[in-house]
């Protein structure tokens, strides 16, 4: 199964340790953490359900630049690592 992993940065907001869940694409994933853990969906997708601004998704290394198709195939061995992406100077 896919491993999801999030930064410390947003581990410190939420209750969201790595986790493995079923999926064969990124939304598949992302819809099993919302099942598992609801407060999640909130710091990661809009009301549009697209990937938030500030948020970077990288799968298997690397990063989704298109935030609104997440049909995006994920493999049984995938890694999936979730964080804000940080800005300013």
């Amino acid at each position: 199964m896919p491993k999801v992993a999030f930064t410390p940065n947003l581990q410190r907001h939420l209750d969201c340790p790595p986790v493995e869940v079923a999926g064969g694409t990124l939304r598949e994933v992302l819809e099993s953490v919302f099942e598992a853990n609801p407060r999640v969906r909130g710091y990661i997708l809009d009301d549009r359900a697209e990937l938030r601004k500030h948020v970077a998704v990288f799968v298997d290394g690397n990063l989704i630049r298109n935030r609104t198709d997440l049909e995006i195939p994920v493999e049984e061995s995938s890694e999936v690592y979730i964080g804000q992406a940080l800005s300013g100077g």
